[in-house]
């Protein structure tokens, strides 16, 4: 049984990892003109580079909004939990958050189960629950108003993957995948475009979350001996998928869904990186290609310290600023309703690069995929 009690002691002195936002309900008291947004992530365990990441990009935003003076006087106020990438966390944490009743909005939640957890209680609550970083389609469909989504779907992230490698006579994919929501998401995308082609999938390998147990995966895909073998889960797992299934004598292509954790990845695999293909639903974040990413390698060297640019970073970068935006539409005196409707005029809005279209039947942002390709020194190619 989760501990109520012991959850709302944790938000009496949270880990705050920025200035954020908070209470910009009429019948609540403004007087410090913050607004508090709330997240739960993975900040410890297996899955935490992604939560690290996605906030550290957040707070770039957030920071330096705040420095010039927030907006319309309001600074924002970014609250993070650690739900270490389990659904009972998450919702625990969510709770805590409504039951506190100083939060504006959620955002930034990680991973297709944990929002799964959460979004019912955020729906209850009327809570905006933005930008979570998850591809689901279950989060999607069937649509929900109170979630908004910056990034592509694992629909659109598959359908990409599957296409490439067909195109290049690689008809036989395996899939390898986390056992539950997420992985079973990433599985649905992959048999839908494959059966757009009269293909199925040759095998299918499951790990369960949080763990690196690969064993019974290895044994279930490699004797099918497929052309490539796309990975739907996070780069521990991955990574210790792509050693054992290599060590086994595989020698076939990798591809990954962008929530794998890029940089994570890379990091995790060293020199045996190389090679290795990941879908991409953010702009290229290590070069000055596009304006929005100049603006954000700017915000990194200004900020120096521990961050660095990376795709999860850059993801919670411009999630901060699309909700900014929203915010500053709403007037000077926000609600959540006024947030929702004001985010739903965000259409065709360029960010300098990558573009959002909200609409009011229509909350998925973005439809935008890209892949790269790691190398064997750490590095990600466009």
């Amino acid at each position: 049984m989760i501990n109520r009690r012991r959850v709302l002691s944790r938000l009496v002195s949270p880990l705050v990892l920025a200035p954020a936002a908070s209470l910009a309900l009429p019948a609540l008291a403004q007087a410090d003109r913050r607004l508090v947004l709330g997240q739960s992530c993975a900040l410890t365990g297996p899955a935490s580079q992604l939560g690290l990441q996605y906030n550290r990009g957040a707070r770039l935003y957030f920071d330096r909004l705040n420095a010039e003076g927030g907006v319309g006087g309001r600074t924002l106020e970014l609250r993070a939990l650690d739900d270490g990438y389990e659904p009972d966390r998450c919702a625990a944490n969510t709770e805590a958050f409504i039951a506190r009743g100083e939060v504006f909005s959620l955002f930034g939640y990680l991973g297709t189960p944990t929002s799964l957890a959460a979004l019912p209680l955020a729906t209850a609550a009327g809570l905006p629950f933005f930008a979570p970083l998850t591809g689901a389609e279950a989060l999607r469909e069937p649509f929900n108003r109170y979630a908004y989504h910056v990034r592509a779907s694992y629909f659109d992230e598959t359908a990409l993957i599957v296409r490439d490698l067909t195109a290049l006579g690689l008809n036989k994919i395996a899939v390898f995948r986390q056992d539950d929501a997420y992985g079973q998401a990433g599985l649905n995308g992959v048999t839908r475009a494959l059966r757009a082609r009269q293909l199925e999938p040759v095998s299918v390998g499951l790990v369960k979350r949080n763990t690196v147990d690969v064993a019974a995966a290895v044994q279930a895909i490699v004797p099918t001996r497929p052309d490539a073998v796309v990975q739907i889960g996070v780069y521990k797992a991955c990574a210790a998928f792509i050693r054992s299934a290599r060590a086994a004598g595989y020698g076939g292509r990798f591809y990954n869904v962008s929530f794998v954790g890029t940089q994570a990845l890379a990091d995790e695999l060293g020199k045996d990186a190389l090679g290795v293909v990941v879908s991409q639903v953010m702009p290229y974040p290590f070069s000055t290609t596009t304006p929005i990413s100049r603006e954000y390698l700017d915000a990194v060297q200004r900020a120096g310290g521990n961050n660095q640019p990376n795709y999860s970073s850059i993801e919670g970068y411009i999630a901060a600023k699309v909700f900014t935006e929203g915010l500053r539409r709403a007037g000077p005196n926000p609600t959540r309703e006024g947030l929702m409707k004001a985010l739903e005029t965000l259409q065709r809005f360029d960010l300098g690069g990558y573009s959002i279209n909200f609409g009011p039947r229509s909350h998925n942002g973005s439809t935008f995929v890209d892949l790269s390709m790691l190398t064997g020194d750490g590095k990600v190619r466009h």
